[in-house]
């Protein structure tokens, strides 16, 4: 059974010469019940803070699982349940993720994802278990206030023009299936 949204800390070990982690261990997940087979990795570099990413999400049967991390800088993170007959439908979690905690969020099947950074230059990695398909592509209106969403000022949002068009909460369709896992922010050490 899966977890549902998950926040794993970072295991850092320190001395003089800085730190080491293991960024990813497919045992660790799958002991966590969040095995998924990650297909791809990407990465975003977002020049400016308040850049907005999201919210994203696609279809089945190109539906992605995701597991996030920011590697430098800060993100503001946001998750969206879009589970049909989930009693959460609709709302949101958020944390933020940021370089110098080394946390990952893992984002299962059933949500919209997004991010708006908060400082210069920020680079963020994503592991997802399906390949970016077009034709599977949905998203949110960021800036929808049904999400309930209380996004920081980091300064004048910065969308791409695709962006820009996805419709509001009440106009998007609700593509997934609730599968009984109730949406919690779950935090594993």
């Amino acid at each position: 059974m899966s977890w549902g949204v998950t926040l794993i800390r970072a295991r850092r070990f320190a001395d003089a010469r800085g730190w080491f982690e293991e960024s990813w261990s497919a045992d660790r997940l799958a002991a966590l019940g969040l095995d998924h087979g990650f297909v791809q990795d990407n990465l975003s570099l977002s020049h400016a803070p308040g850049t907005v990413r999201g919210l994203h999400f696609q279809r089945s049967p190109h539906a992605q699982a995701k597991l996030v991390r920011c590697i430098t800088g800060a993100v503001f993170d946001v998750v969206v349940d879009l589970r049909a007959g989930s009693p959460t439908f609709g709302r949101a979690l958020t944390v933020t993720l940021d370089a110098e905690a080394g946390d990952q969020l893992y984002v299962p099947v059933g949500f919209a994802h997004g991010f708006m950074t908060q400082k210069p230059e920020t680079r963020v990695a994503y592991r997802v278990s399906a390949p970016y398909a077009p034709v599977a592509e949905g998203g949110l209106a960021w800036d929808d206030p049904a999400l309930g969403v209380d996004w920081p000022d980091a300064g004048p949002p910065v969308l791409s023009d695709r962006d820009k068009t996805w419709p509001r909460l009440a106009d998007a369709d609700a593509p997934f299936a609730y599968d009984g896992v109730p949406m919690a922010l779950r935090v594993v050490e």
